[in-house]
């Protein structure tokens, strides 16, 4: 391969998308209680969504968001942008194998930075993995209202192995 050759684009497979959303939708069941959602995944890229219910309320007379909220749902999302570069990264396994490589997944740090209230009617998250190296992954999330203004930042590290 020569320096200007692009790298060539990995696509997941229906089955490793949608058994990654039943781990991440339905399997972890907090993720449920927030109402969370997936609605991209990419290998370099994973967005998600949540509405806003009342027992997301962090503010009663503001009805705005709890930040703990904000907060758990940046770490998830992280953690579904690193699955999705583990996953890019062993494509010559099977889908079933390259979903086991998750099983010792867990966040070591985490840094969230609330610039605005999160006043929305619901909101939209994105993460992708800054660097995935053997045993630390580094990722970079959002968290945005419906109006696509920017609410939250986060950073965090995860244990990958």
């Amino acid at each position: 391969m020569t320096k200007n050759t692009p790298p060539v684009a990995v696509e997941f497979e229906a089955e490793f998308i949608d058994a990654l959303k039943l781990l991440f939708e339905e399997k972890i069941v907090f993720n449920q209680v927030l109402g969370l959602k997936i609605t991209t995944i990419t290998p370099d890229k994973v967005t998600g969504r949540i509405d806003m219910k009342p027992q997301l309320v962090g503010h009663y007379s503001h009805n705005r968001i709890h930040g703990g909220v904000i907060s758990a749902c940046l770490d998830a999302l992280g953690g579904l942008a690193c699955m999705a570069a583990i996953g890019a990264r062993h494509m010559d396994e099977p889908p079933t194998q390259r979903l086991q490589r998750f099983s010792k997944l867990g966040t070591i740090d985490l840094r969230i930075d609330y610039l605005r209230p999160g006043i929305s009617e619901h909101f939209e998250l994105r993460a992708e993995v800054m660097r995935l190296g053997s045993r630390v992954a580094s990722t970079r999330m959002e968290f945005l209202g419906a109006d696509g203004k920017l609410l939250s930042t986060g950073a965090g590290a995860y244990i990958v192995s």
